[in-house]
């Protein structure tokens, strides 16, 4: 119901009470804002009962308040705009300590990821990406740093990846113009949802590459693209995208596809480590 929240509360507002119809209005004019209140603080908002709020839930077929609040969050954080966030992010954090109000928030984050997590797509995942001819990896504006992280690493355990490095989708179709069956494409994208990305996954779906998609909701536009969908829950920190949880899981990959490459990776490795130390890459202790 996420999507269509606000399109539900409106068809239903002339049939609902008093007291609903005003929380009905705030919603619809403050969702921003109502998003993130507890059940107390809206009710409070527009002089209401916390339970005339939580029977407002129940009203719209939500399990509980806290059922219709993520609903509200899930579809309004592709919605908001950079100033919009500001605002949210300052009404939620208020007078609280910024540092440990932001990093208990990505703690929070990692937690949730973790059991929601499904195993057997990830591990599928690792599975398809182990067997791939080539590994297509996307993640555009802050995504970018996901998907540059991931490449770096699997550079050492692949031949074929691609990063792609882009800046439109014409760029994009550039460099996935040789996609097919036997390849792995990973799309990643959060709110606001790119849509290079979006376009980028389905050009690589219809020429029968397997699709990986790394985002933050069973809601996400990239869901019905992908052949398997890695959820790692992000968050709004002001204006900036909170990415804690998502580079937890493609660390998380990473390690788990380089223990099924074990022998391969070592041989590379062990090349490395002689041509590091041949052409001095790194600083060696004692050298001051």
């Amino acid at each position: 119901m996420s999507n269509d929240i606000l399109a539900v509360i409106q068809d239903n507002v002339a049939g609902f009470s008093k007291g609903q119809k005003l929380i009905a209005n705030y919603i619809l004019n403050y969702y921003d804002k109502a998003a993130f209140m507890t059940a107390s603080k809206l009710g409070k908002t527009v002089n209401v009962s916390e339970s005339t709020v939580v029977r407002f839930a129940a009203e719209l077929g939500f399990d509980g308040y806290p059922s219709m609040q993520k609903a509200l969050q899930e579809m309004i954080r592709n919605k908001l705009t950079s100033i919009q966030r500001i605002e949210v992010t300052n009404d939620r954090i208020g007078n609280q300590d910024i540092l440990s109000t932001v990093m208990q928030s990505d703690v929070e984050k990692i937690r949730m990821t973790m059991e929601e997590t499904d195993r057997t797509s990830f591990s599928n995942a690792v599975d398809a990406i182990c067997n791939a001819r080539k590994i297509y990896i996307l993640g555009v504006r802050s995504a970018s740093m996901l998907a540059n992280f991931l490449a770096f690493y699997f550079q050492y355990i692949f031949e074929h990846v691609v990063n792609i490095d882009t800046v439109s989708i014409s760029e994009v179709f550039e460099q996935t113009i040789h996609v097919g069956s036997e390849d792995v494409f990973i799309g990643m994208s959060f709110p606001r949802y790119s849509k290079r990305t979006i376009t980028a996954m389905e050009y690589a779906k219809s020429q029968g590459a397997t699709v990986i998609a790394i985002t933050d909701s069973k809601t996400s536009p990239l869901i019905p693209l992908a052949h398997e969908a890695l959820i790692a829950k992000s968050d709004m920190a002001s204006f900036v995208d909170s990415l804690v949880a998502p580079l937890s899981l493609v660390n998380a990959l990473i390690v788990a596809v380089s223990r099924k490459k074990g022998n391969e990776l070592e041989v590379t490795l062990s090349k490395l480590e002689e041509i590091w130390a041949k052409y001095e890459v790194y600083d060696k202790p004692g050298n001051h």
